[in-house]
């Protein structure tokens, strides 16, 4: 079987790029099925995980990125521009290719893959959750694209013989549609240690943009400062993006300097999870936290916003983390500041995190792809 993934690029050490990493990586020490990844925006750069030599990677150049710092009308025309030869560059790939499966991760090219005359059956593996477009509250001719292209998700999705979400909360915001699987991602960690509940850190980690929420950690870890009540704790961030400026003038702004800490990302994250004793998860949007799956196979509590999607697949609020109302950092603080305070709960919190963890271990995940693959065979 030959099977094409398409994504926007895999030089970042993003959750989905580690994703995608983990499942080649899978598939090409398990089968003996030919892989091969599609960028649009890799920019001639390495790729962040050593992704394996057997699989095969092309990047048609269409670089949507460069436009980020447009305005409304000219990022629109080009966005447009750009999704022509996007669909030019890649039906040329393969049709040369001719693969069984082609998978796409990436929403910009969801629009007319189906349509797509290579032979190969098309699936659609959403990251993000039925909202994500709209959840940036944008204003003007952006707004008014984000509001058409959310609606006609609703349309594309149906065109796919596969459309493939990764919680039951997020399958519930699409309604009925025949084509929809659920398939969690898979919590992959080298090595088995897992954090003792003893050391006096919290940690964060994602990418520094809106969508993870930073600011309102730094907001709440200030009401926790200001509060006293854990004077000798610290939180530490890793990550990297273009909020990076803004959040370390906000932490020297807020005084923080010495209890938080910006850092850059790790390979070895696992090391940095068992130094830790609780996840912080602020996101505004998730489709599926890949972090807080890692953090709980390694038993660490999280606490986290009941943002949309993931939090609620993924925490039993109390039993292996916190649930706290979205975007209440008075709320945040609390239920991080009672955990902190009580490591015996961190214990028994940390315990149930690693049991409840089970379902989405490597194995079990791959085997409902490999199933889903299968059956869509020709």
């Amino acid at each position: 079987m030959k099977i094409v993934y398409c994504t926007h690029s895999v030089s970042n050490p993003g959750g989905m790029e580690r994703v995608l990493f983990n499942k080649v990586s899978w598939l090409a020490s398990h089968t003996d099925w030919e892989v091969m990844i599609v960028t649009t925006d890799q920019h001639g750069l390495p790729p962040f995980y050593p992704f394996p030599q057997q699989v095969r990677m092309t990047d048609l150049g269409v670089n949507y990125s460069e436009d980020n710092s447009l305005g409304a009308t000219a990022k629109i025309l080009s966005f447009l521009k750009k999704r022509q030869l996007h669909r030019r560059r890649l039906e040329a790939v393969l049709m040369a290719e001719r693969p069984d499966i082609t998978v796409t991760l990436y929403p910009s090219e969801s629009s007319f893959i189906p349509a797509l005359k290579d032979g190969s059956r098309k699936i659609l593996e959403l990251h993000y959750n039925r909202f994500f477009r709209l959840l940036y509250a944008r204003k003007g001719l952006l707004a008014l694209a984000d509001r058409y292209r959310s609606w006609r998700d609703g349309r594309i999705v149906r065109k796919f013989d596969r459309f493939v979400v990764l919680t039951e909360e997020d399958r519930g915001y699409w309604g009925n549609l025949p084509n929809l699987s659920v398939i969690p991602n898979a919590a992959v960690l080298a090595g088995d240690t897992l954090a003792d509940m003893s050391a006096r850190r919290v940690l964060a980690v994602g990418r520094f943009d809106y969508q993870k929420g930073f600011d309102r950690l730094i907001k709440t870890w200030k009401i926790i400062s200001d509060r006293g009540n854990a004077p000798d704790w610290r939180l530490d961030i890793f990550g990297q993006g273009e909020w990076k400026g803004m959040l370390e003038e906000m932490i020297e702004s807020e005084g923080l300097e010495s209890s938080v800490t910006l850092n850059a990302p790790v390979k070895d994250i696992r090391a940095e999870y068992t130094r830790s004793s609780i996840l912080a998860m602020t996101s505004h949007y998730e489709g599926f936290p890949m972090v807080m799956a890692e953090a709980l196979a390694c038993g660490l509590p999280v606490v986290s916003f009941d943002c949309k999607c993931g939090p609620k697949d993924m925490i039993a609020n109390g039993e292996n983390g916190i649930l706290v109302r979205d975007g209440d950092t008075e709320a945040m603080a609390d239920a991080l500041s009672s955990l902190m305070a009580d490591e015996d709960r961190r214990r028994k919190m940390s315990a149930e995190a690693v049991r409840r963890s089970e379902r989405y271990s490597e194995d079990k995940v791959m085997a409902m792809w490999i199933d889903l693959f299968s059956s869509m065979k020709r």
